[in-house]
């Protein structure tokens, strides 16, 4: 059996696993826009922003992916 096809029957049975995922939870923005010119002050991109976006981060992401592959997603967390 080659390992793609290993690999897809594992995949298959991800609605059974229960993983346990330790980190944090972040969110992470995306800037998008065009950069025009680099600021005299330092070594940085001046950016002209068309939109931002926000995404699971961290651990979240981790567990995102692991839900849109059926795997059972318990949510435990502190304050």
């Amino acid at each position: 059996m080659e390992f793609k096809d290993r690999l897809l029957k594992k995949i298959e049975l991800f609605h059974k696993a229960k993983i346990l995922v330790i980190g944090d939870i972040m969110l992470d923005q995306f800037v998008w826009g065009e950069v025009w010119r680099i600021s005299p002050e330092a070594p940085v991109p001046v950016v002209q922003v068309e939109r931002e976006s926000f995404l699971l981060g961290g651990a979240a992401n981790v567990a995102n992916n692991l839900r849109s592959l059926d795997a059972q997603i318990t949510w435990n967390y502190r304050k």
